[in-house]
């Protein structure tokens, strides 16, 4: 049996999804996209070994608060795909050849909103970034295909459980939590991809 905070907490997000789904969503994608953030400068700085060429890098709230700025904005988005799933690819209790809707769900899923999520976070980050158009497509052609593999590599599986096991209310939770790894790889990779970027001085 779970503990009763978990169920207060579970009782208490599915009221407010039913009444203010939208809502609900940002403040949830926002918050682990944060903590995600947040897990990976935390990292970076506790384990890097520091050189009078490369000291210790401090912590950047700017760039926590613009992770923050896209898990909420993406939330609502995630949201409304997961719907988009549920009635275009619906997968029903007990019936026949629901293991082909499964996989025809993540394969839309994979094929779609991957490509399209990421070229979303690459080219958001680069705008809140400040760079310009030219930095922006150095940024993608530096981080696209390497992330979309990665995520290739990851995502399916994780999605094939989220479909069959979640209900529609917990997918995005569901996606957020088990992104909080996958938000500190591509926070890595942002942060590697800027470095790289730097004039050689």
């Amino acid at each position: 049996m779970p503990p009763a905070f978990l169920t207060n907490f579970a009782r208490f997000y599915n009221t407010n999804f039913d009444r203010r789904p939208i809502p609900t969503l940002i403040i949830t994608n926002g918050v682990l996209n944060t903590l995600a953030d947040a897990l990976a400068q935390t990292s970076t700085i506790l384990l890097h070994k520091p050189t009078p060429l490369d000291p210790t890098p401090s912590y950047d709230p700017e760039r926590t608060l613009r992770f923050a700025i896209y898990g909420m904005a993406l939330g609502p988005l995630i949201g409304k795909w997961m719907r988009l799933l549920e009635r275009s690819i619906p997968i029903r209790a007990g019936a026949n050849g629901n293991g082909l809707q499964l996989a025809k769900r993540v394969l839309a899923d994979q094929a779609v909103m991957a490509p399209f999520g990421l070229a979303l976070f690459i080219t958001s980050m680069g705008i809140m970034e400040g760079r310009d158009s030219q930095g922006i497509k150095d940024k993608f052609s530096d981080m696209y295909f390497p992330a979309l593999i990665a995520n290739w590599k990851v995502w399916p599986l994780i999605q094939t459980i989220n479909f069959k096991l979640m209900p529609l209310q917990y997918r995005v939770p569901f996606q957020s939590t088990c992104g909080i790894a996958w938000t500190l790889y591509l926070s890595l990779l942002n942060a590697k991809d800027d470095k790289n970027l730097e004039p050689k001085v």
